[in-house]
């Protein structure tokens, strides 16, 4: 139909079908749908330009904050830049256009890729086997968590160690598992106590999941010593890798004796982040770990005769079966695998060495106006805490609202709730000393202001395209109706 259409509109002199001559042409709507789905009046639809609608967009681009637009120092979430690069190495036709139900033999491409990125994750992480099936961070973490239960399944055992200093989502990972959790407080200096958590480690321990750096951005220096503890209960240990971006090419959480770690490669490796996805959770385990993985994995043929190399390999036992609708989000694993490769060994550490530097540097800039709780070298962020504005009756939320009206995203805020009044800090590695320069001296407007007229920090933001608001009315009185007052 589309051809003998095109046929019609090349012939010399013809002018073009106008459109209400279209559904006739096709054989019109009727002959498609039954009477009963038709519209029986004309859509109400606003008539605009097309630079009327560019425009819209465009303005709206502008009013909504994103990494391409300013820095974004949320902390633990680690939003920098993305290289559109990847974005166009991730939508090649040869990976874009494949369908997941594709065969084997008409992907290798795909699967190559596939399989080299578990190998060059294993590489990264000192682990021994990798699946990039789970879709986000919380989905490695419970599908690191299945397969803890499916590795004691004998044992019975049912509790799961985690820090107060620990990754936000691993709470709700572990009940979503199914499994207890035991809170193991952090001692004076941010970090974990190896005397309460050796009080704590039992017959019952399946695992210990750790944030490493933690939330407050301190490397565990005790981390052999911890493994060796929970390695003795006969636990697993788990490494929450949301702050994997601190340890590239310097560390590997294999050989600080962790079982199991996942991987952000939204955070760690450059791929978009936001929104709820898309995302990648990559989980890497050691070898004893390798028969519980999440089908399918992505595996090589070793014969030189066969028809092809790489497949999907669904024959697996003990695997604790599929976690993500076929294979995961493959375009996101293509897009870190582009960042990788363009950067090399020297580059992803030079990503860590880069993020440690520009946290520590604004950490040394701002600890005379904030309180800092932990005052010793971070890794890749830090956390503030907003209690001596507190005493001018200036609390955090009203300095992240206050930081919206110079063009930066807030930090992450109330977060780790062992700092009270807590401001997260994570200015990443993609970000110039000029750009930590504007953030420090905004930072310290903010604090000046809030000592010498606190009603400008209180009242704020008043830059934005939506003012301050009644926090406790919003909540009540949610406004999510999607027609827009304009076309009413």
């Amino acid at each position: 139909m589309y051809d003998k259409l095109l046929i019609e509109l090349s012939r010399p002199g013809h002018t073009g079908f106008s459109l209400p001559e279209l559904p006739e042409y096709y054989g019109g709507a009727e002959s498609i749908l039954p009477s009963s789905c038709l519209r029986k009046s004309e859509l109400d639809l606003p008539e605009l330009s097309e630079p009327e609608v560019v425009r819209h967009f465009i303005a709206l681009s502008v009013k909504n904050h994103h990494i391409d637009k300013g820095i974004y120092p949320l902390g633990s979430c680690t939003m920098k830049y993305n290289p559109k690069v990847n974005d166009v190495i991730a939508s090649l036709p040869g990976f874009s256009s494949a369908h997941p139900h594709s065969p084997a033999d008409c992907v290798q491409g795909t699967l190559e890729l596939m399989y080299d990125m578990q190998n060059i994750l294993a590489a990264i992480s000192g682990m021994d086997s990798i699946t990039l099936q789970p879709a986000a961070g919380a989905s490695g973490e419970f599908t690191a968590l299945l397969m803890m239960k499916a590795y004691h399944k004998k044992q019975n055992r049912k509790n799961i160690i985690i820090p107060d200093s620990a990754h936000g989502t691993n709470p709700a990972s572990v009940a979503l598992a199914g499994y207890n959790m035991v809170k193991l407080p952090s001692n004076n200096k941010g970090l974990i106590d190896t005397e309460k958590l050796a009080s704590v480690c039992d017959k019952d321990t399946a695992g210990f999941m750790l944030t490493n750096p933690n939330t407050l951005g301190l490397f565990e220096n005790d981390i052999e010593k911890i493994a060796t503890i929970v390695h003795e209960s006969g636990g697993l240990l788990y490494m929450d890798g949301a702050n994997l971006n601190a340890l590239l090419g310097l560390v590997r959480p294999g050989d600080m004796g962790f079982d199991i770690v996942h991987f952000n490669l939204h955070k760690t490796l450059s791929t978009p982040h936001g929104g709820g996805g898309p995302g990648g959770g990559a989980l890497g385990v050691k070898s004893f770990l390798e028969p519980f993985l999440p089908i399918p994995v992505v595996s090589r043929k070793s014969g030189k005769t066969e028809k092809y190399t790489y497949f999907l390999d669904f024959n697996r036992p003990d695997s604790i079966g599929k976690v993500h609708g076929f294979y995961g989000n493959v375009a996101i694993a293509i897009m870190a695998y582009a960042f990788i490769r363009q950067l090399g060994p020297e580059g992803l550490k030079n990503i860590a060495k880069t993020a440690i530097i520009n946290a520590n540097y604004l950490k040394e800039n701002l600890k005379e106006d904030y309180i800092l709780p932990y005052d010793s070298p971070c890794m890749h962020e830090f956390v503030l805490s907003g209690d001596k504005q507190l005493e001018h009756g200036v609390k955090t939320s009203a300095i992240a609202k206050r930081i919206l009206d110079f063009g930066i995203h807030a930090p992450t805020v109330y977060f780790p709730l062992i700092v009270h009044e807590a401001l997260m800090i994570e200015p990443t590695e993609s970000e110039s000393k000029q750009s930590l320069d504007y953030f420090i001296s905004v930072m310290k407007q903010i604090a000046r202001e809030a000592k010498e007229n606190p009603e400008i920090v209180n009242s704020a933001p008043t830059n934005t395209p939506v003012g301050k608001l009644d926090e406790a009315k919003a909540s009540k009185n949610l406004d999510v109706c999607w027609k827009s007052k304009v076309y009413k």
